[in-house]
């Protein structure tokens, strides 16, 4: 974890499975209550077996360990988070916050920036990347499953998890485990794959190929695949009349990420096509779920399908 995440994060912590306190042994925690040990391997504690049906976030995130970063020369992830949240600085200011599938870090960075402790959790070893990236920030990350989080109880002031609830077995099932770890009066704020637009019905076809292929080789794959479909892309558009019909034909038949930068472009079109679980939703299936779970004050982002909502103050949710 994070050199600098400081006492009081540590103290969040619980067994996954029983519910009990933790105490600190030699590389790691254990649970005195039903003997389960979980190591720190390579700085980062773990709550789950290191190989998962995520692997292939591991690998990802290891490859384009700063692409979406933010830094002095480009400012992507920031707006990017404002528009499907609607949070903003002020939000998260002093405020204890869980990332819910933190990847590299790239959302934490901002909600670091913005003054935020924030605790990071991923099912793949991004977890490490994300401590690495943020080792100068007050930031403490996890390898753990939302399914079975590590944390008591109404402990946090706001949750959000940023277009990765869609990819675990049963969606649904993982948003609703969460509104449990959020304080009364607390926020939660999801991003998910919209439903709405059948564009990806021919990748949804491909990925049942990509994704038992190695992240390495489907990566080896799109590094010549998609810049030869964007370039292709281009060219069409450039010829009168059909070219832009053609263009959209292809793009519909070949999905790819189409924006400016190179790097991001494969990683984009990687993060689509390697996943083993991907759904799309509706607000209205959504919306559903928020409510079921008792949550108000729901709004949308600018973004689909990205949802807000805040736990009532005077109800205490298990």
């Amino acid at each position: 974890m994070s050199r600098r995440a400081s006492e009081d994060l540590l103290t969040l912590l619980c067994c996954p499975v029983c519910r009990a306190s933790l105490a600190k042994q030699e590389n790691g925690y254990s649970c005195p209550s039903c003997g389960r040990s979980f190591p720190e391997v390579r700085g980062v504690l773990r709550f789950v077996d290191q190989s998962n049906y995520a692997d292939s976030f591991g690998y990802q995130w290891h490859q384009f360990n700063r692409t979406q970063l933010d830094d002095p020369s480009r400012n992507f992830s920031e707006p990017d988070f404002i528009k499907k949240t609607g949070l903003k600085p002020e939000d998260l200011k002093g405020k204890l916050v869980l990332d819910v599938g933190c990847g590299m870090g790239r959302f934490a960075e901002v909600a670091t920036r913005w003054g935020a402790r924030v605790v990071g959790i991923d099912l793949s070893a991004a977890a490490e990347v994300a401590v690495k990236n943020l080792s100068s920030r007050n930031f403490a990350g996890f390898q753990a499953d939302v399914f079975a989080l590590p944390f008591p109880p109404e402990t946090f002031d706001c949750i959000y998890s940023m277009g990765v609830l869609h990819h675990t077995p049963d969606c649904e099932k993982a948003f609703k485990v969460l509104p449990q770890y959020l304080k009364p009066g607390g926020t939660i704020a999801v991003w998910l794959y919209s439903g709405y637009n059948k564009w990806y019905r021919f990748s949804d076809q491909y990925r049942k190929i990509t994704h038992r292929m190695s992240p390495r080789t489907l990566h080896r794959f799109l590094r010549v695949a998609v810049p030869f479909f964007y370039w292709l892309d281009r060219g069409l558009r450039a010829v009168p009349i059909v070219g832009k019909p053609v263009a959209g034909l292809t793009n519909h038949l070949f999905p790819i990420n189409h924006q400016p930068d190179p790097e991001a472009r494969v990683l984009d079109t990687l993060d689509w096509y390697s996943p083993k679980y991907q759904s799309k939703h509706t607000y209205e299936q959504v919306f559903r779920w928020f409510e079921s779970c008792g949550l108000g004050d729901l709004t949308v982002g600018d973004d689909p399908i990205g949802v807000r909502g805040r736990k009532p103050r005077h109800t205490s949710q298990s």
